[in-house]
């Protein structure tokens, strides 16, 4: 037993000497996107470099991987629902998966991202995606090399989704938007039909300084620990986590929309309360992370959508609005402001779609990615591409790229496999909303007082404090009694659109 006990205790030392390295990685990329000066691009590479090759001979050393073999030999049963059963496994598959792909490849990877994040931005800005667009196909042949290391498999995407949802398969995926994506199209069509509610009271400048005490006192409400994290601008809103005591959130303000920061600060909140949430007895565990990314979206989607675009959070948050904003919204009514903020209409871009299109442009980016990764898209299409299937898909075309392909920061930093987590992210939610309001029916008049420590402290018990323990998958069905299910997001949305369209 002594024997187990040392070989434990030197696997978790390796597995936070890890976790350091990559929370140090992850405090250079952060830098990067709210800090860094634009020249900085070529040193910060090489640090980052530095650190993932460093990260890497850490998870893929002999002694790891000898440390992992002797210790699951002497466990009965891996799957069993037992932590230290669980600890080993996932071990054991990040150590896998990280030993499948050459230092030199990860190396090369981090450099081109690096060097391409910065490209990005000007790019964005410029409206020119001819610049960026050697860039992304080197990140994407990169992770068609990387995909290939993992056959076999019936796509490659299926490797790299792998990374983001354990268990899920591309036929997976495209099966679940095969039942989404008419059903959808229904409502779409239903609620173009009807009368179109008026935003234009959101549609204007709020300053900046005000947006941010109000976005930062929801934050607080729901629960965000400020002693654990801060607020910073980035191009496109994020969360990181350097460990539970330091868990950043990132925002933006538009000029011409005065509640988008609002929403995007509610989503990063609910990303980082999953943070704060980890179980401290699994820090620096191969188990001290969230269960999935779908998982993690699930949690920002239901703080941003089911509890902050709700019309019981609405009767408590208005009034305060309108002592900030008393130009723009002193004449506007509790139910103008409702429904304003969740008016329906395609829009370009995705981090400002409202709940019925969102899962479109999720959609649109999952073909292109499974597209270039096959082969049967080149990268210098993309352009014409995704503007013919913005059009089919919302019907309407973006005016440029920098409001079209260039939008999403996620193909700079590698992030391929990751889109469909946002809409596999919308479906969850709902089921633990459900489940939720099962549990506790008096949550919506707890919310219209402005108290969401019920909806918290559910979220802690049943999916923050399990961390990784369970596979999403196995999570969603320990929860929620079955698999991922695109009905209760469809009921939630059609209940929804039909009271405020009225049809």
């Amino acid at each position: 037993m002594a024997g187990t006990e040392e070989k434990l205790k030197r696997l978790r030392e390796i597995t936070a000497e890890i976790s350091r390295l990559n929370s140090i990685q992850a405090l250079l990329e952060w830098d990067q996107q709210v800090n860094m000066p634009r020249g900085g691009a070529e040193d910060r590479g090489n640090q980052t470099a530095l650190i993932a090759g460093l990260a890497f001979d850490k998870s893929t050393s002999d002694e790891l991987g000898t440390l992992i073999a002797d210790l699951a030999s002497e466990v009965t049963d891996l799957d069993a629902d037992d932590e230290y059963a669980r600890e080993i496994k996932v071990a054991r598959r990040n150590f896998e998966r990280s030993a499948r792909i050459p230092r030199e490849k990860i190396i090369e990877f981090v450099l081109a991202t690096s060097a391409a994040h910065e490209v990005w931005v000007k790019a964005r800005q410029d409206n020119d995606f001819k610049s960026f667009e050697p860039h992304l196909t080197h990140i994407f042949d990169l992770r068609r090399q990387q995909a290939e290391l993992f056959q076999p498999y019936e796509h490659p995407y299926d490797a790299l989704l792998e990374e983001y949802e354990p268990g899920m398969k591309t036929a997976d995926v495209r099966a679940i938007f095969e039942a989404l994506r008419p059903r959808q199209v229904e409502l779409l069509r239903a609620i173009a039909a009807s009368e179109q509610v008026d935003n234009t009271f959101v549609k204007q400048y709020y300053p900046f300084d005000d947006q941010r005490k109000l976005g930062s006192f929801i934050a607080s409400r729901f629960g965000y620990d400020w002693e654990r994290g801060r607020l910073d601008l980035a191009p496109h809103p994020f969360t990181t986590s350097f460990g539970a005591g330091d868990v950043r959130i990132t925002t933006r303000f538009l000029e011409k929309d005065g509640m988008s920061a609002l929403f995007s600060m509610m989503h990063e909140t609910g990303h980082a309360l999953y943070d704060q949430g980890l179980s401290p007895k699994y820090r620096e565990t191969s188990l001290d992370r969230a269960a999935s990314y779908a998982i993690h979206e699930s949690q920002s989607r239901l703080w941003e959508n089911m509890v902050g675009r709700s019309r019981e959070f609405c009767r408590f948050a208005f009034p305060v609005m309108q002592m900030l904003f008393p130009q723009h919204l002193g004449n506007i009514t509790l139910e103008q402001f409702y429904r304003g903020i969740n008016r329906v209409e395609p829009s370009f871009i995705r981090v400002e779609a409202d709940e019925a299109t969102y899962n479109m442009h999720i959609m649109l980016r999952f073909e292109i990615e499974t597209g270039l990764l096959d082969g049967s898209l080149r990268a210098r299409d993309l352009p014409e591409i995704w503007n013919t299937r913005m059009q089919e898909y919302l019907g309407i075309t973006p005016p440029d790229d920098t409001n079209g392909v260039l939008q999403d920061v996620h193909w700079s930093s590698g992030l391929i496999g990751y889109f469909p987590t946002y809409a596999l992210g919308n479906l969850i939610s709902a089921q633990l909303w459900e489940k939720m309001l099962q549990d506790y029916p008096g949550i919506p008049d707890a919310m219209t007082a402005g108290d969401f420590s019920q909806i918290l402290a559910w979220l802690r018990q049943n999916v923050h404090s399990l961390s990784a323990r369970y596979d999403p998958l196995d999570l969603v069905r320990r929860i929620t009694g079955g698999p991922i299910d695109p009905e209760p997001y469809l009921r939630y949305l059609n209940t929804k659109y039909r009271d405020i369209y009225r049809f």
